[in-house]
């Protein structure tokens, strides 16, 4: 996401890729608002459908953080080192801001800071600091700093410290948890600035000629999922939950597809990884006409995702007004249990309202990021670089 709209020879495929999960990501966040409260990964109580719905969209972030790093080093064409560290660490200073502000108003439509979660934003933000660092080296370290980070942080499983630090780099768990006043980390940092590392890494590839970056592609992407089906397999490492025989051959078929996203396990990130790895393979000889509309998207993600949050909710907002004749729940949040707003009695739709919903919003999103990708092309203001 740090490669500049105007810029000549801007790859397609990585554009498309960028665009398709992000709509992909709003199906979760229409879902977070509109359906029941109900783990969709928790095999106990969840729906085949339920599921599979959740489970397509943990595509979504390792794929933001990887292009995120591959962005970064395309953007080596039109910078030089020092412009691309400065550019990342402010632009990294500008996430984490709009995550504990704007990002924070959209989810909940209040300003009491009952309740705060650190999320998506805020982890990229970091890790974008971490890469304004990392440009310094060799590419080759960056990778292997990067993969390290993604393989090896389940050596740390077993520390159960509850330490602020710990948590905000190796768990998910609450920085404050008191009264009135809920701290919680979401993305914990070290496994998802891994990610963006390997995604620095990654760019060299679009470097390279369509003939050679096209089997390189389509070849790391095959590794990765055959890692992830080997170790899945054999349930040893790479993920704090492992699969078992369920009463059902699907339900089996689930358990084994059922890995840890936060922190994100290695399992995870193969498997993530892997899929977006073979789209961009798939994507990188053209963009087929279903899915160009995902283009527009792509160009502009960050205006897309500012803007999907409010729109989703004030969604919520009339839709429950229409349903109760109030709306005081939409703008409450005493506690994680009540993020990202207090239920209404009788509040959660059914998976096909959530996914009528979900296209209505995305294409009500469309024409303004079709106007703001306009104006990224024709303007070459610096601020546009950071939305």
């Amino acid at each position: 996401m740090t490669d500049d709209a105007r810029r000549p020879g801007r790859l397609e495929s990585i554009d498309v890729v960028r665009g398709v999960i992000m709509i992909i990501m709003a199906l979760d966040h229409v879902r977070d608002y509109f359906g029941m409260r109900v783990n969709p990964t928790n095999l106990a109580t969840t729906t085949v459908p339920l599921f599979l719905t959740r489970w397509i969209t943990h595509i979504c972030a390792p794929t933001f953080f990887l292009l995120t790093g591959t962005g970064a080093f395309l953007a080596l064409r039109k910078k030089s080192v020092p412009e691309l560290s400065r550019f990342l660490l402010t632009r990294g200073l500008w996430l984490i801001l709009l995550e504990v502000t704007l990002v924070r108003f959209s989810f909940q439509f209040n300003l009491d800071y009952q309740v705060t979660l650190l999320l998506v934003i805020w982890a990229l933000g970091w890790a974008m600091i971490t890469l304004s660092a990392l440009v310094w080296l060799p590419v080759s370290v960056v990778t292997t700093i990067g993969a390290l980070l993604m393989a090896g942080h389940h050596l740390f499983d077993g520390v159960s410290s509850t330490h602020p630090l710990w948590i905000l780099l190796h768990r998910p768990g609450f920085l404050v948890n008191a009264p009135g006043f809920v701290v919680f980390s979401g993305y914990p940092l070290i496994p998802w600035i891994g990610v963006t590392a390997v995604g620095f890494g990654l760019g060299r590839v679009f470097t390279w000629s369509p003939e050679r970056r096209r089997p390189a592609l389509l070849r790391i992407g095959v590794a990765l999922l055959v890692a992830f089906v080997a170790l899945r397999l054999a349930n040893i490492y790479g993920d704090p939950a492992p699969w078992k025989t369920q009463g059902t051959t699907v339900m089996t078929v689930l358990s084994f597809l059922n890995v840890t996203k936060q922190p994100p396990s290695l399992q995870f990130l193969l498997l993530t990884l892997g899929s977006a790895l073979l789209l961009l393979r798939a994507w990188d000889r053209g963009t087929p006409r279903l899915v160009r509309p995902a283009l527009t998207f792509g160009r502009v993600p960050m205006f897309y995702f500012l803007l999907h949050f409010p729109l989703i909710h004030l969604l919520a907002v009339i839709v429950c007004y229409a349903q109760y004749g109030a709306v005081h729940w939409m703008f409450e949040s005493t506690d994680l249990g009540s993020f990202p707003f207090a239920l209404p009695p009788g509040w959660g739709f059914s998976l096909p309202v959530v996914y009528g919903l979900w296209i209505l919003v995305v294409a009500m999103l469309y024409p303004a990021c079709r106007w703001f990708a306009g104006v990224r092309q024709r303007r070459s203001d610096a601020w546009l670089s950071y939305l």
